[in-house]
C-alpha cells in the first residue's frame, strides 16, 4: 500500500504533557515526524504536526490519537496530503526569506491588517508571527508603551522598491516603524555596532552647547542644521563651528558632559549588547571628551571624535588629528570591523544626520534615528515612533530573553 503523509493539528488549552502524549503515540507506532510546529497564545495550543506512516498502520495511529485527545480534551484534525503537493512544498524550500518586524508605541489591528495586505500583493507569504515586547497588560497606565511585532515571510518580492516605499509611507500614515530584512545566518549573528552621539545617543549637539557658553549659540546652530540636512560640506562646517567656540573656558566641558540628556532606551540597549558580546563603539563628529564620558559610562570599546585644541585652559578655535566625517566613518566601521575579525555583513550602523548615511549604507544592518528626512529616505531601516531599545527588535530579540 506504501506509505502517506498527513498533517494532524491540534487545538485546545494548553496544560503540561499535550504534545509529549501525542508524540509518544507516534512514536510507539514508528511514524516519521516530517515538520512540527507549535503556538500557545493565552493558553491555548495549536500544535501542527506533519507526519508520514504505513498506509496500513494509519488508521490504527489516527485511532489512537483520536481517543487520546478526548482524554486531553483537546480537538484533533487530520488532512492528508497528496505526493504531488508535498513535493511542491519540499521544493519551496531555500526560498527567499525575509524578516519584517514593526515597532510602535500600541499595536492595533489596522497596523497588522496593512503590513500583511502589502505582504500579500506582492506575491509572499507569513509563515510565521511572533510578538516580541512583553504581555500586554489592559490596564493602559500599566503598559511599557512600546509594541514590536516580527513577521517571518516566504517568497521573492514582486516589486522590492516598490515593497519598501508602501512600507515607509504606511510607517507615516500609522505612526509606526517598519523593517525589511533578508533573513540570514549574518542577521542572527551581528557583533559590533557604531552609534554617532550627537542627536543619537545623546538628545543634543553638544556643539551647540559649547556655543551657547560662548554666546554664539544661534550663529553655530544655524550652521550645524544646514551641515545634518546635507546643505552643507561638513568639514567646512566644522571649521567654522570650531572657530566661534574660541576663547570658551574648558571647564564647562565637564559640566555639560555631566548633564548629557541621554536618549530614551540607550541605557537597556547597552545593558544587553554588552550581555550578549557585541563590541561597540562610537564615531561621532563630535568632541572625544564626551565620546571618552559615555565610554566610561557604559563599558563601550571604542570612540572615534574629533579633538578639540586647548591652550592655556581655553578653546583655541582650532582641532587636533583629522576631522571624522561621513567618510571617515565608514572607514573607521571597516578598520574596526578587520580588526574585530567580524564580517562587514554582521555589523549596525546607527545614526540621524546626512553625514552618518555613508556607514548606514555599507553595515549589514543601517537604521537612521528619529532622522532627518533625507537620511530616513536613503537609509534600510529606520525608527522614528520609539527609543533607542528598538534597536533590539530588529536585531531579534524577544523581551523575555533580555529580562533573564
Amino acid at each position: 500500500m506504501g506509505k502517506e503523509v498527513i498533517l494532524v493539528t491540534i487545538n485546545g488549552t494548553d496544560r503540561p504533557g499535550v504534545t509529549a502524549a501525542i508524540t509518544e503515540i507516534l512514536a510507539r507506532n514508528d511514524a516519521a515526524i516530517l515538520d512540527i510546529g507549535q503556538a500557545d497564545i493565552h493558553n491555548h495550543l495549536s500544535l501542527g504536526i506533519l507526519i508520514q506512516s504505513e498506509a496500513s498502520d494509519s488508521g490504527d495511529i489516527m485511532k489512537e490519537l483520536l481517543f487520546r485527545a478526548y482524554e486531553l480534551d483537546v480537538n484533533i484534525r487530520f488532512t492528508p496530503i497528496p505526493e504531488s503537493e508535498y513535493g511542491e512544498w519540499v521544493g519551496m524550500q531555500g526560498k527567499n526569506r525575509y524578516i519584517v518586524t514593526i515597532l510602535s508605541r500600541k499595536l492595533t489591528a489596522k497596523q497588522i491588517a496593512s503590513v500583511s495586505d502589502i505582504i500579500a500583493k506582492q506575491g509572499m507569504n507569513i509563515d510565521a508571527i511572533k510578538r516580541l515586547t512583553g504581555r500586554i497588560p489592559l490596564d493602559e497606565h500599566a503598559r511599557v508603551p512600546k509594541a514590536s511585532v516580527e513577521f517571518s515571510v516566504r517568497g521573492t518580492p514582486r516589486d522590492k522598491e516598490r515593497m519598501k516605499a508602501d512600507f515607509m509611507a504606511l510607517s507615516s500614515e500609522l505612526e509606526m516603524d517598519i523593517s525589511f530584512q533578508e533573513d540570514s545566518m549574518y542577521r542572527r549573528m551581528r557583533r559590533l555596532i557604531c552609534f554617532d552621539m550627537d542627536s543619537t545617543l545623546i538628545q543634543t549637539e553638544v556643539i551647540d552647547e559649547l556655543a551657547t557658553r560662548a554666546g554664539v549659540g544661534d550663529e553655530v546652530k544655524r550652521i550645524t542644521e544646514a551641515a545634518m540636512r546635507g546643505e552643507l560640506d561638513f568639514k567646512e562646517s566644522f571649521r567654522r563651528r570650531c572657530a566661534l567656540l574660541r576663547g570658551l573656558d574648558v571647564r564647562v566641558m565637564r559640566e555639560i558632559a555631566e548633564n548629557l540628556p541621554i536618549t530614551e532606551g540607550v541605557d537597556r540597549l547597552m545593558y544587553v549588547l554588552k550581555k550578549v558580546g557585541f563590541k561597540i563603539a562610537i564615531l561621532s563628529g563630535g568632541f572625544t571628551y564626551f565620546g571618552e564620558y559615555l565610554k566610561r559610562r557604559y563599558g563601550i570599546d571604542y570612540v572615534y571624535a574629533n579633538e578639540l585644541e586647548v591652550e592655556d585652559g581655553r578653546l583655541t578655535g582650532n582641532y587636533v588629528g583629522e576631522i571624522v566625517d561621513g567618510h571617515r566613518k565608514a572607514e573607521l566601521l571597516r578598520l574596526i570591523a578587520q580588526v574585530e575579525n567580524v564580517d562587514i555583513r554582521q555589523t549596525v550602523a546607527v545614526g540621524d544626520g546626512a553625514n552618518d548615511l555613508p556607514m548606514i549604507s555599507i553595515a549589514g544592518l543601517g537604521i537612521a534615528f528619529h532622522a532627518k528626512p533625507k537620511v530616513k529616505a536613503n537609509a534600510k531601516q529606520s525608527i522614528s515612533t520609539i527609543g533607542l531599545d528598538g534597536i533590539l527588535y530588529f536585531l531579534g530579540y524577544k523581551d523575555s530573553y533580555m529580562e533573564e
